[in-house]
Formats: C-alpha cells, structure tokens, sequence
C-alpha cells in the first residue's frame, strides 16, 4: 500500500461522516423552513383575527339592521327568525367550505421529503 492509498476503513468513516453531514443540514435546513413558515402564519394570524372581529361587529350590525327593517312588515319575532336562518345557511356553507380547504394543508414540510430520501440512500450506501 503507498501512501497515497486509503485504507477501506477510512474510506467508510469517511462516507458515515458525510452521511451524519448531510443529515444535520437536511435538519438544520428543515427547522429553518419550519421556523420562516411559522412566522409567516403568526403574522397572518393576527391580521386575520383583526379582520374577523371587525368583520363580526359589521356583520352583526347589519344583521340589526336587517331585523329592524323586516320588522317594519311582519312582527319583530318573524323578522328576528327569518334573520337567523340566513345566518345559519350561510355559516353552515363556509364552514363545510373551510373544512374541506383545511384538509389540503400540508403539515410537513418538503425538506422532510428530502431527508427521507437521503437516509434511503445512506442505508442502501452503507449496505
């Protein structure tokens, strides 16, 4: 053997270290991605929550309004009843609208893809 030669077991050290390399920046890539999307929805949160109670205070007055002009027809009971029940068509419609958007969202990110595919390959690698 010269010198310039290494030997197998320093050739394989060296694929394991590579292997643990790229696994701690898969993580590391990872957490970073999980972390960016996280403040992105910390933000969006909170705006909308502003929205939506400003939003509820708008809807709630005009639907105060609505009964006090429906009441001006039929007595006040009716107009309050024929309020609700478009209220709860339209809450009883979003909501199914929501539930089947929050099934699309996607709870992890596409670094954890990559990282399964480099351990596939570190096990097959080292076979």
């Amino acid at each position: 053997m010269t010198s310039g030669e290494r030997t197998i077991f320093t050739v394989l050290q060296d694929i394991v270290d590579n292997v643990q390399d790229i696994v701690r920046a898969e993580f590391r890539l990872a957490k970073t991605e999980l972390q960016e999307e996280l403040a992105k929805a910390q933000s969006a949160g909170l705006l909308l929550g502003i929205g939506a109670v400003a939003a509820m205070f708008s809807v709630l007055f005009l639907l105060l309004a609505s009964v006090y002009a429906l009441s001006r027809v039929l007595p006040q009971w009716a107009a309050a009843l024929i309020v609700a029940i478009a209220v709860a068509v339209v809450a009883g419609v979003t909501l199914a609208a929501g539930i089947r958007r929050s099934r699309t969202v996607e709870a992890a990110p596409k670094t954890a893809a990559s990282l399964k595919e480099n351990v596939t390959w570190a096990k097959q690698a080292t076979k």
